[in-house]
């Protein structure tokens, strides 16, 4: 058991969330680019899109579409302030710190992990 077990039991339950899924293009994506790229990518997203405590255009930050990240940020709830409030119990109105940073980008990166190991 991963320490993510529940919040991705919970997730799964969720009719949105669990719709989100890697296409053909996201998944090539992610094998050209590889792991660490991929972790590098979500890291920057997260400090730009995310982690001031009052991010620009909250809740329409992140697109649905166009990067392995942004899906993963959907079907993760680590799209916008009030999806980690709801969902993570991470306050809103206060900058991310580095281990919640951290921690969205390890969630996002397991999301991944189970999609690219799962048959498409």
């Amino acid at each position: 058991m991963t320490t993510f077990d529940p919040l991705f039991a919970r997730l799964a339950r969720s009719t949105f969330r669990s719709r989100f899924r890697l296409g053909v293009k996201e998944r090539q994506y992610c094998w050209d680019k590889g792991p660490e790229v991929i972790d590098q990518h979500a890291a920057d997203f997260i400090a730009k899109r995310l982690a001031p405590a009052h991010p620009h255009n909250d809740g329409k930050q992140t697109p649905m579409r166009g990067h392995p990240v942004f899906i993963a940020q959907h079907a993760t709830a680590t799209c916008c302030r009030g999806c980690l409030e709801k969902w993570h119990q991470i306050p809103h109105g206060q900058p991310l710190s580095t281990d919640q940073q951290q921690y969205v980008v390890a969630v996002i990166h397991h999301w991944l992990v189970l999609q690219m190991n799962t048959p498409g």
